[in-house]
């Protein structure tokens, strides 16, 4: 079975820090491009960052310079490490993969879904 898995988040004060995990099992994610989206309540749900089957990482304005995506390959895990976090990163956040050979923040070109991990930034 094809399934991702994300775990690691939680209620962090701000600028704190967290680092999401997201785990593949049935499938090897070097073979596809993984992308961390989000939805925030009321909201629609927004790209944040991806890295490819290459290893090219992309993130959203926002997010440069305080969330890093890395991926072990070993392990079969993509990572999202955030820092400085705002309490307008509160949402739910998600990893997905495509086997797609480039990253996009179209929601639609994405296969699998993991169930998302919810992350809560307030004081």
């Amino acid at each position: 079975q094809l399934q991702l898995v994300e775990s690691g988040g939680g209620l962090v004060q701000p600028g704190g820090s967290l680092r999401l995990s997201c785990a593949a099992s049935g499938f090897t994610l070097n073979d596809y491009v993984i992308g961390w989206f989000r939805q925030a309540p009321g909201k629609e749900r927004e790209g944040v960052s991806c890295i490819s089957s290459s290893g090219m990482r992309y993130s959203v304005d926002s997010m440069k310079g305080r969330f890093t995506i890395s991926r072990d390959s070993a392990k079969n895990i993509v990572y999202l490490r955030m820092n400085s976090l705002k309490p307008e990163d509160t949402a739910v956040y998600s990893c997905a993969a495509s086997a797609s050979s480039y990253c996009s923040w179209r929601t639609y070109e994405y296969d699998y879904w993991g169930q998302g991990t919810q992350v809560t930034v307030s004081s």
